[in-house]
């Protein structure tokens, strides 16, 4: 394993995922980037660090909107295993995730706007218990989600009988 990317045995989510993280990151980045721009101009355009808080919030903008998304997306993957799911995801912070089919309550494919715009789902996982009782896999095709869920759901049914 690389210090940049996930273990070799997990599968990357798809690449279309970045454009979703970097369109998530410009809507939340541009309007504070106006606003940084009307507050320069209306009430530090006279003072010593005129134009500063335009080009802190544009820089720190630019980078969470072109640089974070590939390091979201290199940190990202998945692996079914029999009656598991893994879930590997993070930098700083980094999580791993495992789900015996077991604990399974129930399965959501969800789909917001940018992942209708790019051909992109979520897989939402709710388990028994508090702790991470709800496991989310962003970045997959809506029919490799829907492929999972169905897994998942022949596995606990299969339990059951």
């Amino acid at each position: 394993m690389t210090a940049h990317a996930i273990p070799a045995d997990l599968q990357p989510v798809e690449p279309a995922y970045r454009n979703a993280i970097r369109a998530r990151a410009a809507v939340f980045w541009v309007p504070i980037f106006l606003v940084a721009l009307v507050v320069d101009q209306q009430l530090l355009a006279t003072t010593p660090v005129s134009s500063l808080l335009p080009v802190l919030a544009g820089a720190i903008g630019l980078s969470a909107i072109m640089v974070a998304p590939d390091r979201i997306y290199r940190r990202l993957g998945y692996a079914i295993d029999g009656r598991l799911l893994r879930t590997v995801r993070g930098w700083l912070f980094h999580t791993d995730t495992v789900v015996p089919f077991v604990r399974v309550q129930h399965i959501d494919v969800t789909r917001g706007p940018f992942d209708k715009l790019f051909g992109t789902a979520s897989l939402v996982v709710h388990t028994a218990g508090t702790h991470n009782s709800i496991v989310v896999l962003p970045g997959l095709s809506p029919d490799r989600a829907a492929e999972i869920r169905e897994a998942i759901r022949s596995e606990i049914r299969a339990d059951a009988e």
